[in-house]
């Protein structure tokens, strides 16, 4: 299977400053070049990004003057590509030398329909709680792995078998999740590899990634509703079990219990209980230094002790607005990319 030819797609807009960069770590992977097409597509891009990939003669470059957003420029060049196994990742993450080899290895078995790698978020700055985030997040893909399938790759580096690849709706927001959904649904698993992985730098302040966020949000309750139909655990038992406990409790059931915990947790800690009184400290102290977070969001740094918690509390409310522009059909459509440190 190591000989198998791979398409690694970067959709991209308006990129140009981070090219070079992209352009050497995909050179760079080590798998033999006659099985691996470079793939661009820089719909929409006014930055010169296309003029400057077609200088490589080792990159095929697929290129638009309309901009679609990231789902419509996958679809347009999906029928193009002769490769069975499609990588997907991002302009400004980074994969390791090693990550097509790790990846391409699981499509020996024919169960496996997609194979997802880990994100990895330099933890630099206002990017430590974030970094925090994703190794957790990373620690549940690894167990829903193991039980039994990952239900939400990150599309920063997602492979899957181009035959399993279907156009999604339009008002699909997180293709990725979507994409992963569909193909468990057709009996295939989606395999959680961590030694193929994607660098990238964390947002240049909480309010950058705020954005981000509320759009993740809106698309994960997006999602929900459109595949509820996984939820029978009957016909689903173990698929239905990890949509449920990852991503609706997470998204549609913990935020929203959160400030009745706190209120809870209020009323027993006056009944002079220590123990209710320490939780209740603490529920108070983490909502305080998240608040302390949200007054310095625009800066590009955050202390570790502040960074972490507010990472935590903006996850939660960012669930609440996200719910807001679901049901007001705000258009996350086309994503607006976030400024990232440097």
């Amino acid at each position: 299977m190591s000989s198998e030819k791979v398409a690694l797609v970067i959709a991209c807009y308006n990129e140009r400053s981070i090219l070079k960069e992209k352009i050497a770590n995909s050179l760079a992977l080590n798998y033999p070049n006659e099985k691996l097409d470079i793939v661009f597509v820089t719909d929409g891009s006014i930055d010169g990004s296309a003029e400057m990939l077609m200088q490589y003669d080792r990159l095929k470059v697929f290129h638009e003057p309309k901009r679609g957003g990231k789902r419509a420029a996958i679809e347009r060049i999906m029928p193009m590509m002769d490769a069975p196994i499609i990588v997907l990742t991002d302009a400004n993450s980074m994969l390791n030398s090693e990550a097509i080899q790790e990846i391409v290895k699981y499509y020996r078995n024919p169960s496996v329909g997609a194979v997802a790698g880990e994100k990895k978020v330099l933890a630099m700055g206002a990017g430590v709680g974030e970094g925090i985030y994703w190794r957790y997040e990373s620690l549940l893909k690894k167990a829903d792995s193991h039980l039994y399938s990952v239900v939400g790759a990150a599309g920063e580096l997602f492979s899957f078998r181009k035959e399993l690849f279907v156009q999604l709706p339009s008002q699909t927001i997180i293709e990725d999740f979507a994409l992963s959904l569909s193909i468990v649904e057709r009996g295939y698993k989606v395999v959680y590899e961590p030694n193929a992985w994607a660098a990238e730098k964390p947002s240049s302040s909480m309010a950058e990634e705020w954005k981000r966020k509320v759009r993740i949000c809106a698309g994960g309750f997006r999602e929900i509703v459109n595949y509820a139909r996984l939820f029978n655990v009957f016909k689903y038992p173990w698929l239905g079990y990890l949509l449920i406990s990852h991503r609706v409790l997470r998204w549609a059931v913990v935020p929203f219990i959160l400030p009745l915990l706190l209120l809870v947790t209020y009323f027993l800690a006056t009944t002079g209980d220590r123990t209710y009184q320490v939780f209740l400290v603490l529920q108070l102290t983490t909502y305080a230094l998240a608040f302390a977070g949200m007054c310095m969001r625009h800066r590009s740094k955050l202390p570790f002790f502040i960074g972490v918690p507010f990472q935590f509390v903006m996850m939660n409310a960012a669930a609440y607005v996200g719910l807001v522009h679901y049901f007001r059909g705000v258009d996350h459509g086309i994503w607006k990319k976030i400024k990232r440190a440097v």
